[in-house]
Parts: C-alpha cells; sequence; structure tokens
C-alpha cells in the first residue's frame, strides 16, 4: 500500500508539473494578457496614500495567474475526490508562485523590504513607499499595484459595546436556559437530529474575528482538542493572519499560535454553527453540534485586509502553523470541508474585488463550501455589492426574523457592482436575536447577515455527514439546499411589479434543512452513525443506502479509548466492532467507547 501511495503522489507530481509548463497560457490565465511594463498601473488611491503617507502595505498582482478549473481539467480530476483536486491545485499554484514571482521577491529580498508571498492569487503583499512601487511596477510580469486598506468587516452587525460581556454577572441571559435557539427549531435542525446527523466527521472552519478557543460552548469540538490528555495543539488547527502586537492585541495571548477573539463575533459565529453549551446550563447553540471547527483570525478589532483575507484562505487550504511558509509548508489533506465567512470588504474602501473571486473560485474548484454574510446594508436593492458575498462561487446568505419576515437590515440583490445582475442572496436564514456563544465563556444574542450565514454552514455540515459522497460536490449541494428552501415570493427589487420566488430579497427562501435531508436521500434509508464520547473513534461504512441493502459499520478507537458495543436508542445491538445488518428502515447508532483504566487521571490543562 505504501509503494502504490508513493507512486500516485509521484505521479501526481509529475502530472502537476507537467500541467504547468505546456498548458497554453490562455487556458491558465485569469487575467488580462500580460503588460509591457510601461503600461503596469499604480491604482490612484494607492499613489494617493503613498503620497500622504509614505510607507505603507499595498499589493503586487502578476499577470500571470492560474485557472483553478482549467488545472482540475487539465490534470484530469474533474471527478476525483476533493482532497486529490486540493492537493493537485496547492501544488500547482505554489509551484507556479514561487516560480514567477522569483525575480520580484530578490529584487525585495536585495534591498530588505518587508513583503508576503500568495498562491491563491498570484500576489505579494508589500510594505515600502512610492519609490519602492515605482521601480517594482517596471518588471515585467506585473500587472498593477492596488491597495490592501484596512476595512471594517462587520458592517452593520449588531453588537453589544467592546467587552460589556466579560463579566458573567452582566450578561444577557434566556427565559427558559433549555431551550434551543429559535434558528435551529425553525430550520429543523433538532429533527435532523433526531436521525442521528449532528455532523460527525466534518470539520467546519471559521474565517473572522478570532475565537474564544476554551468556551465551555467550544472547546469539546475543537479539532485541536485532546480529550484524553485535556491538552490543546493549536499548530494547523488555528492561524492568525495579523499575527501579535503588544500594543494592538492587549486582549490575546503574546504567541499568535493561541487563539484569541478580541472582538466576540467570531466566537458567536463559531457558536451557531458547532457550538452546545449544554454543559454550561444552556443548550445545544450549534447547527451541527459534532462536526469539529477550525479557525482564523482575519479581523484585528473588526477590521481586515485583503491580504489577511486571502491568507486565511491559504491557510485552509492548505493549513500551515503560525510563522511557516504557505508556499511550502501546507498540508491540504488538513483543510475543512466548509468555511464559514462572515464578513465583507467594500470596494468602495480600497478592496480587490477581482482577486477575492479569484480566491473564493479556487475554494469551490478545490471542493471547500464557502459560505458568506450577503451584507447588512439594506433595504434598498443592489446593496450585496461586497466581496465575497457578492461572487458567484460563494454561498450568499440573508438575514430573516423568527417570524420570517426578512430583516430591514439585509442586503438586496441583484448584484450591479460587477455588472452581473445576478441573484443574490441565494436564501436567508435567520440572523436577528440570534443566542451563541461570546468571549469569557458568555452567551449573548447578535443581529446580521454575519449570524445568518453560520445556519447554513452547518446545513452544510449536517448534509455531508449524512452523504459523504456529497463531499466536495459544491453544485450539486448548493442546488440541494436551494430547492429544499420554504420559497418567500415578493416582488421587490425584481423588476418585475409581481411577487415571485427566487427573488432578490430571500434568494431561493427560507433554509430548511430538514427538507434538504429529504432531498439528499432520494429514497434511501439513513445509516447513521456517533461515537460516545465524542471524539473517542471513528466509524466507517455509514452512508445513505437502498433499502434491503447490506450494510457494514466498523468502529475504531481513537489512542486512550476502547470499543465496548454498539447501541440504538440506548439499548445494545452488538458487541462486535463491525457491524454488520440488512437495512429494512434508518438507523441511527452509537458506537461506545471508554477510557483505558490506566488514562483516568486529570492531568494539567496546559494552553
Amino acid at each position: 500500500m505504501k509503494i502504490r501511495g508513493c507512486i500516485a503522489g509521484w505521479l501526481l507530481t509529475v502530472s502537476i508539473w507537467g500541467i504547468l509548463f505546456w498548458l497554453p497560457s490562455p487556458l491558465l490565465a485569469q487575467s488580462n494578457a500580460p503588460a509591457a511594463a510601461s503600461q503596469t498601473q499604480i491604482a490612484p488611491p494607492l499613489r494617493a496614500e503613498m503620497v500622504a503617507a509614505g510607507n505603507v502595505s499595498f499589493l503586487v498582482i502578476l499577470d500571470a495567474q492560474l485557472d483553478p478549473a482549467a488545472v482540475v481539467q487539465a490534470a484530469g480530476l474533474d471527478e476525483a475526490d476533493a482532497l486529490t483536486r486540493r492537493a493537485a491545485l496547492y501544488a500547482a499554484l505554489t509551484a507556479h508562485a514561487r516560480r514567477t514571482q522569483a525575480p520580484l521577491r530578490t529584487w525585495l529580498e536585495a534591498h530588505g523590504i518587508d513583503y508576503q508571498a500568495h498562491y491563491l492569487v498570484n500576489m505579494l503583499e508589500v510594505r515600502g513607499d512610492l519609490t519602492v512601487a515605482e521601480a517594482l511596477a517596471q518588471f515585467p510580469g506585473v500587472n498593477r499595484l492596488v491597495r490592501n486598506p484596512q476595512v471594517s468587516g462587520l458592517q452593520g452587525v449588531t453588537t453589544a459595546p467592546r467587552f460589556t460581556w466579560q463579566t458573567l454577572a452582566t450578561l444577557p441571559r434566556r427565559p427558559d436556559a433549555a431551550t434551543l435557539p429559535w434558528g435551529l427549531t425553525y430550520t429543523n435542525a433538532d429533527d435532523v437530529w433526531a436521525l442521528g446527523i449532528r455532523g460527525q466527521n466534518i470539520t467546519v472552519a471559521g474565517q473572522d474575528t478570532g475565537v474564544s478557543w476554551n468556551h465551555p460552548a467550544l472547546l469539546p469540538a475543537y479539532r485541536g482538542w485532546d480529550t484524553v490528555m485535556m491538552t490543546a495543539t493549536h499548530a494547523y488547527h488555528w492561524f492568525d493572519a495579523w499575527g501579535r502586537s503588544l500594543t494592538l492585541d492587549p486582549s490575546c495571548p503574546d504567541s499568535a499560535q493561541i487563539p484569541c477573539d478580541d472582538n466576540g463575533h467570531g466566537t458567536h459565529t463559531l457558536g451557531t454553527v458547532v457550538g452546545d453549551a449544554t454543559g454550561m446550563g444552556d443548550a445545544v447553540i450549534g447547527m451541527a453540534p459534532n462536526a469539529t471547527w477550525m479557525a482564523c483570525r482575519n479581523m484585528r478589532s473588526g477590521f481586515g485586509t485583503p491580504a489577511t483575507y486571502t491568507a486565511c484562505f491559504e491557510f485552509f487550504l492548505a493549513p500551515y502553523p503560525q510563522g511557516g511558509d504557505p508556499l511550502t509548508d501546507g498540508k491540504p489533506e488538513l483543510a475543512p470541508h466548509v468555511i464559514n465567512n462572515s464578513w465583507g470588504c467594500l470596494p468602495n474602501e480600497g478592496c480587490d474585488a477581482n482577486s477575492l473571486r479569484q480566491v473564493v473560485e479556487t475554494m469551490r474548484a478545490a471542493g471547500i463550501y464557502v459560505v458568506a454574510s450577503a451584507g447588512n446594508s439594506g433595504s434598498d436593492c443592489s446593496t450585496v455589492n461586497t466581496p465575497i458575498g457578492m461572487h458567484d462561487a460563494v454561498t450568499s446568505v440573508g438575514a430573516h426574523a423568527s417570524n420570517g419576515v426578512i430583516a430591514r437590515f439585509s442586503s438586496r440583490g441583484p448584484v450591479t457592482a460587477d455588472g452581473s445582475g445576478r441573484l443574490k442572496p441565494d436564501l436567508s436564514a435567520p440572523g436577528v436575536g440570534v443566542w451563541s456563544a461570546l468571549p469569557n465563556a458568555g452567551m449573548g444574542m447578535l443581529s446580521g447577515t454575519s449570524m445568518a450565514a453560520p445556519h447554513v454552514a452547518g446545513a452544510v455540515a449536517l448534509l455531508w455527514s449524512l452523504d459523504p459522497a456529497l463531499i466536495g460536490q459544491i453544485e450539486t449541494t448548493e442546488q440541494i439546499l436551494l430547492s429544499s428552501a420554504t420559497p418567500a415570493p415578493v416582488a421587490d427589487c425584481t423588476g418585475s411589479g409581481s411577487a415571485q420566488s427566487p427573488n432578490p430579497v430571500y434568494g431561493a427562501g427560507r433554509l430548511d434543512i430538514l427538507k434538504a435531508v429529504d432531498s439528499a436521500l432520494a429514497g434511501r434509508n439513513i445509516v447513521a452513525a456517533n461515537v460516545a464520547p465524542m471524539r473517542s473513534g471513528y466509524i466507517a461504512g455509514a452512508a445513505p443506502v437502498a433499502p434491503g441493502a447490506t450494510v457494514t459499520l466498523t468502529a475504531t478507537a481513537l489512542p486512550g479509548y476502547s470499543f465496548v458495543n454498539w447501541t440504538e436508542h440506548d439499548v445494545e445491538v452488538s458487541t462486535d466492532a463491525t457491524y454488520v445488518f440488512t437495512s429494512v428502515g434508518n438507523r441511527n447508532l452509537v458506537a461506545n467507547f471508554v477510557l483505558f483504566p490506566e488514562r483516568l487521571w486529570l492531568p494539567v490543562i496546559t494552553r
């Protein structure tokens, strides 16, 4: 097996290099044909910023941009699994970036100028003045130089004054702590859990203000948490695109490898995806409570840049340690399945919309599902106008209230900012008065499309947990979600004067994950299998099957645990780790494990 794996890896590497050198450039290029050095433009806003401020951060974007779909197609990987596509793209993109950026990087290093290389977009983030920019603009193969501004990524999200939630006694409390947040019941997530589908075996990533990783509602699901040793390993599961500053990050640990959230927004959104606060005397707060999570901080105090957003996506495509080289140290096999993005990047404040479009198109080609908030600039039409929610490659989400009515703040389509006229948002989800986690073991309500998007990210986790064959199948999964949404016909922003659905207000309608599950099953029986306790083992063989099919489930213990038995509704059905049965209806099974006796001790929890 090892020999075959090595040969396969060698063949993939050879094929990628072959693609890079013989594939016709028109097929690969996403930008215009290479311009002569004299045609390279320093964007006027960047020039003005440099004249006023001197040294600034800016982006040098090259002509040669690989088309991710063309790379996958040329490698014959259209029908390949998501990991194979992801690995191929990472190899091709990084090799291409290293080769084409080499002259620029050599010059920058010779002059002692700080820079960061990127590969999802073939570009360099550089810190320098106008003299440096003018010198770089003369290099052949440079397409344009643009700003890398710090832009508020949380426009319009309703939040409490910063840090007011840090004292537990002042936190708002729900009247009945045992009641599920309304968004989970409205979308019928609890009915899906009753079928045994809880997000198991799926990893969801949050790209946001960070995360309070040891929050009781989030810690058990953190992919970097060792449930046996009760210790955390943050490398490959967390990345901080800002690094750490003693003056700018006073609420964060000194080490950037340790997760933090200096705002609370990221903790809240991730809680709506995977949170379970029952251990705090509250309730399950996340759509997919048995999924695991990883995260990246793309905003500092609510402000992000095109470069930090890109850096987080690069970390998710191929995770690498803090301080590592994204072009050489990435591990595509550790990528998440789904990414929630509850942020926006305003082009009128300097965000380069085309570059961020290219980023999300690459993630889609890699089989990673990208969910984005539509924005909080409603109720005017065509207010879905910022990356990445405006782009076709993502599922954009509007926000509705508990009565099903779209929130006034929820941005509307159609998208006119890029001249496409495309229908956005794609669908709507709960986004008003959403109860979730906040830093310092807090809980509270926030409103915004930022709160709606995590409901959809969690719904994708549930679908892929139900049917592993859907993993990486972005178009199919998206169509299941849209076709199963509850229509909400309106005439607003349609230009027709008559109510219709889909429409630029609700999109395809309101999220209904139970209908989506029914649609995905297509007459098959559910075979759901969870492990208890969480993260104690893994199961092979759980997937929908035709009635009468033979099912073989295999339970394997993780280090520190041993298998006990299979149960269904608390009744033992087998003591064999391999359980074989004929499918005559839906099954909701649990593989039970126990800690080895010698591991029943309480170690010191280290950070």
